[in-house]
């Protein structure tokens, strides 16, 4: 915020133009980070991952 600060003050011409809260979730691509998972699955050998909307659905194997 400082650093917003000092731009304003020192340049009169600069004006603070506020993104919007969905800024960054409108640049995200929603299909890439479906199929990265946060975190590693261990001992999940044989799971599907399915993207539907944008959302990662995993998928457990049938009890044999």
């Amino acid at each position: 915020m400082l650093v917003i600060v000092y731009h304003l003050l020192s340049d009169p011409t600069a004006r603070f133009h506020d993104l919007g809260a969905e800024h960054y979730e409108s640049r995200i691509n929603k299909e890439r980070r479906a199929r990265k998972p946060s975190h590693p699955t261990p001992g999940r050998h044989r799971t599907k991952i399915v993207i539907r909307n944008g959302m990662a659905a995993i998928i457990e194997p049938e009890a044999a």
